[in-house]
């Protein structure tokens, strides 16, 4: 498996972010400055974490580029689009850590939906939410009804449903934050090979720095509210697989991450260790 873009991509950005601010309630008593001033691009097929201490402005980030929520200022472009294009034109999928799904629905109807809303006939849907649930090894619970799966085979309907239109981007909020330690450790393998597999870029919220090094890229490192970019580490692992964890590179960036979220700028410095800079 690896966790690096496919060399044949472009050098176009999934996201493109300059300047960008959210404030609630601006002008009121209680304005609070979720984010400040952040710039960040993220190249095709790139993954790309964002980790921070809690209220860091995170998850706000994620939904302003889903067009959750609008940007107070600054310019953002989602696969070369406003972020309202983005969402008309379903642009991007989305992943929480609840997955969310209907519990009325079959296991293969939850991951049509987005497909039907598009106006797919019955028989174009159904055949594409089997391929996506054989690629995420659930084709045998199609007729399944949500509450009848574990918590880590809900999660990969949730991103089955999430590929359903075949965004080229992918937002995962702390996707994996409510499972246990080994089904978490699965469920990263499984999203890497999905990521490698379907070439999506992929912007992932956590708290775990171990989480965020094993899948990305890059990690960006938020301040305390308001939210800001300090760092940005970057990560040189290879191929992912179960030496990974234990292997001196690994400890090496999951130092970087934890100096930089010390304030430290500690990130360069290991960075350099490991022929980065």
């Amino acid at each position: 498996m690896t966790n690096s873009p496919d060399s044949g991509s472009t050098t176009s950005q999934a996201v493109q972010a300059r300047g960008v601010w959210k404030i609630f309630n601006e002008g009121l008593a209680n304005e609070v400055t979720a984010l400040q001033d952040i710039d960040l691009s993220v190249g095709t097929g790139e993954f790309v974490s964002l980790i921070g201490p809690s209220g860091c402005g995170k998850s706000t980030l994620l939904r302003v580029i889903a067009d959750l929520t609008s940007a107070t200022r600054g310019d953002l472009t989602v696969a070369g689009v406003s972020p309202q294009d983005a969402r008309k034109q379903q642009l991007y999928g989305i992943a929480f850590q609840q997955a969310a799904l209907f519990e009325w629905r079959t296991v293969q109807r939850n991951v049509e939906l987005p497909l039907e809303l598009q106006g797919w006939d019955k028989k174009k849907r159904a055949a594409r939410a089997m391929e996506l649930l054989d690629m995420v090894q659930l084709a045998d619970f199609a007729s399944h009804r949500p509450w009848e799966l574990s918590g880590g085979m809900q999660q990969r309907v949730a991103i089955a449903r999430s590929l359903a239109v075949d965004p080229p981007l992918l937002l995962m909020d702390e996707p994996f934050g409510a499972l246990d330690e080994m089904t978490r450790e699965r469920m990263q393998n499984e999203l890497l090979r999905i990521r490698n597999e379907t070439g999506k870029s992929i912007m992932f919220v956590t708290h775990s720095i171990p989480e965020a090094v094993y899948l990305s890229d890059r990690v960006v490192v938020m301040s305390p509210r308001p939210g800001r970019i300090t760092d940005i580490v970057d990560v040189q692992l290879g191929e992912r697989n179960e030496d990974t964890r234990e292997s001196e590179a690994f400890f090496e960036s999951v130092t970087a991450v934890r100096e930089a979220l010390r304030g430290r700028s500690a990130g360069s410095a290991v960075r350099a260790r490991i022929g980065e800079v």
